[in-house]
């Protein structure tokens, strides 16, 4: 418990990092594996990862965002892409999987599969798309606290403009949405935000119990 907060008292949203340091092979799975992970409505991670090394396509997506200098000076960077008009192909892709995987016949699940289906179906797509936006967040969180427990540094970004990303990483025609942008890497010792202190709502401004 002490080392969470810990962790959590370290990080910060990087704003400059040391272009010269990479993240190792190793721990960018251990950070892969952690986004897997996360948790997500009904299990279904409607979405994509993508982790962009490629230093020219990077310089593409920086005037994307904002002009940013994490897009190309972080070690990696993540797009979280959440998937557009989601429905009865992805849910038919988790219950095979979920079939496979825990070795059940398909009728045992096929009551849930319908419940599922007549909820997420149900939705007008502009909803569907929302919601699967929101469970990108899921897994940015897990991604933020896994990096703070190997003292690697993360700035999650909203400033970007979606439609760019999209047209630049061809993500259209793949039906994703560039939802959430997050740099990794090592912060450099001229940023002098990582000095700051924490600015927060105290807990008994934050809290209410009822």
């Amino acid at each position: 418990m002490g080392d969470f907060l810990e962790n959590q008292n370290w990080r910060y949203a990087t704003k400059k990092f040391d272009a010269a340091k990479k993240v190792s092979a190793e721990d960018l799975a251990f950070l892969q594996e952690a986004i897997q992970l996360s948790t997500s409505s009904y299990g279904l991670q409607p979405y994509k990862v993508l982790v962009v090394e490629n230093l020219a396509i990077r310089a593409q997506l920086q005037p994307a965002s904002w002009g940013q200098s994490q897009i190309v000076d972080a070690s990696h960077l993540l797009v979280f892409a959440n998937e557009t008009n989601f429905g009865e192909d992805g849910i038919n892709s988790y219950f095979k999987n979920l079939i496979e995987t825990r070795g059940i016949p398909a009728e045992s699940v096929q009551g849930y599969k319908d419940f599922m289906s007549s909820k997420i179906n149900g939705l007008p797509e502009d909803v569907r798309n929302i919601w699967t936006a929101k469970q990108t967040y899921l897994a940015l969180a897990n991604l933020m606290n896994a990096a703070a427990e190997l003292k690697i540094d993360v700035c999650p970004m909203e400033g970007f403009v979606p439609a760019q990303y999209n047209e630049i990483l061809g993500l259209d025609k793949l039906n994703l949405n560039a939802s959430l942008v997050a740099a990794i890497g090592y912060r450099s010792e001229e940023d002098a935000t990582q000095n700051y202190k924490k600015v927060r709502k105290s807990l008994e401004d934050l809290f209410v119990t009822i």
